[in-house]
């Protein structure tokens, strides 16, 4: 008689009510401890209201007065004035005692010559300092305006700008006369021109 091994039987029962009783013990661990489930929490936002203002267009105001109407003649009434009123009846005499404008300030007429090269003092200018001028302690910068010829030789002054009724004026344009000069120079030709010279007193 063979040996029937009772474990042998009972192997697929066993091994069926092992399954079930993990799958058992699986869902109840889920729904036991739900780890897995997520929560979402939304958070509440204030909410921002956009409201629609319409801007009504504004106006240029222009305050500029309108300019003023042309005059025009209207006939008068006046029986005081004739009709036949000519330039012969007319009064001139009071018009010969207003004084008449004065005349334009005559003096020498300076043209303006181009130049490449300026005018150059061949030696300093050294003017003598008036005496009166010493003793007063008068002192300044006076403008002299000279035209030197062609050949480097000064023909006639003007001032400027100078320092009345203390000899400086004179001295500045007397040493501006006695000094040669190398003259000006338009496209390697020497030419006559007009240029300003200053001369400085002061008193050491």
């Amino acid at each position: 008689m063979q040996f029937i091994n009772p474990l042998k039987i009972k192997y697929p029962i066993v091994i069926r009510l092992t399954v079930l009783c993990g799958i058992f013990l699986i869902i109840l661990n889920f729904l036991i401890f739900p780890r897995f489930i997520n929560t979402l929490e939304f958070e509440e936002t204030e909410q921002i209201i956009i409201e629609n203002i319409d801007i009504p267009q504004t106006q240029q105001i222009d305050n500029t007065p309108p300019p003023a109407r042309p005059s025009i003649p209207v006939p008068s009434d006046d029986e005081d004035i004739a009709d036949d009123l000519t330039l012969d009846e007319l009064d001139f005499d009071d018009f010969s005692n207003m004084d008449a404008p004065p005349p334009p300030p005559s003096g020498p007429k300076v043209v303006f010559i181009p130049y490449d090269d300026p005018p150059v003092a061949m030696s300093p200018i050294r003017p003598k300092y008036p005496e009166i001028a010493q003793e007063a302690g008068i002192e300044g910068v006076v403008v002299v305006q000279a035209f030197i010829d062609e050949k480097g030789r000064v023909k006639e002054t003007i001032i400027l700008k100078g320092v009345p009724n203390t000899g400086l004026d004179e001295a500045a344009m007397e040493a501006i006369r006695s000094t040669r000069f190398k003259p000006a120079k338009q496209r390697e030709r020497s030419v006559g021109v007009w240029i300003s010279i200053p001369v400085n007193f002061r008193l050491k």
